[in-house]
């Protein structure tokens, strides 16, 4: 693990000159966008029978998992163990500032109920507040509950809160953290996914992480200007949308 001192050191290298972007990323071809997307719900006013229904939609459509609340995951496991569709959750949702150890206890809750992938804000205020131990042992600490598991944990940065050079260090934090994705937004900040972002996130950790784009994306002409730019995964309530639309070869430009 790098210590703060060399992750400060890359950022502010990489705030004068950005690395070379990574390879573009192979485009899915038609349908088969369906296996980028998370099919996500995430709503405080989200249902039971909503959330089957999702999971039922997502089977039909093989989504890469459901994204959903903590409280629905045991229910999501229940009707998608037998599928190829993960099932993912949130932690510290939406705002990031609960404490580390109520952050790893819910992962922990979570990794016991039958969860694939953790989506976990993290401490957003402690970064602009330029706090970083404690950003980074934040993000170590949810990571040590799924290590050993099997389970994909991507940070949330909330990149509409954020300045370039803190959207850069929040990067390198979560790569040092051992995280697996870095993700744009919740999608209850002040904005959602951005190409720009996007791209910049592809830059600073493409070689090493994964990026998800999420918040705001609704047609497959915004899941693929994602993808173009670096996104590895698309969390999105639109993915039946998306995933029709590119099965009709509607025409769209990059």
């Amino acid at each position: 693990m790098n210590n703060l001192s060399e992750i400060l050191a890359r950022a502010e290298s990489y705030s004068y000159s950005l690395p070379a972007a990574p390879e573009p990323l192979a485009i899915p071809k038609g349908k088969n966008i369906s296996t980028w997307i998370d099919h996500t719900l995430l709503k405080p006013e989200a249902t039971a029978e909503q959330v089957k229904l999702l999971c039922q939609e997502a089977k039909e459509y093989q989504f890469a998992t459901v994204c959903i609340n903590p409280v629905y995951v045991s229910l999501a496991y229940g009707l998608l163990k037998d599928s190829q569709v993960g099932v993912g959750t949130v932690v510290g949702f939406p705002l990031g500032a609960t404490v580390a150890s109520v952050k790893a206890h819910e992962a922990l809750q979570c990794l016991d109920m039958g969860v694939n992938e953790v989506d976990m804000v993290m401490n957003i205020g402690a970064l602009k507040g330029q706090a970083y131990g404690q950003v980074l042992n934040d993000i170590c600490t949810v990571k040590d509950v799924l290590d050993h598991h099997n389970v994909i944990l991507k940070v949330i940065l909330e990149t509409g809160l954020l300045t370039q050079k803190e959207k850069i260090l929040a990067c390198l934090l979560a790569e040092s953290a051992g995280a697996d994705y870095v993700k744009t937004s919740t999608g209850f900040g002040p904005a959602g996914a951005t190409v720009e972002d996007v791209s910049l996130m592809y830059r600073v950790v493409g070689r090493t992480m994964k990026v998800k784009a999420a918040g705001g994306i609704r047609t497959y002409q915004d899941a693929l200007a994602m993808i173009q730019a670096g996104a590895s995964r698309i969390g999105s309530s639109s993915g039946i949308k998306i995933v029709n639309e590119a099965s009709s070869n509607i025409e769209v430009q990059p």
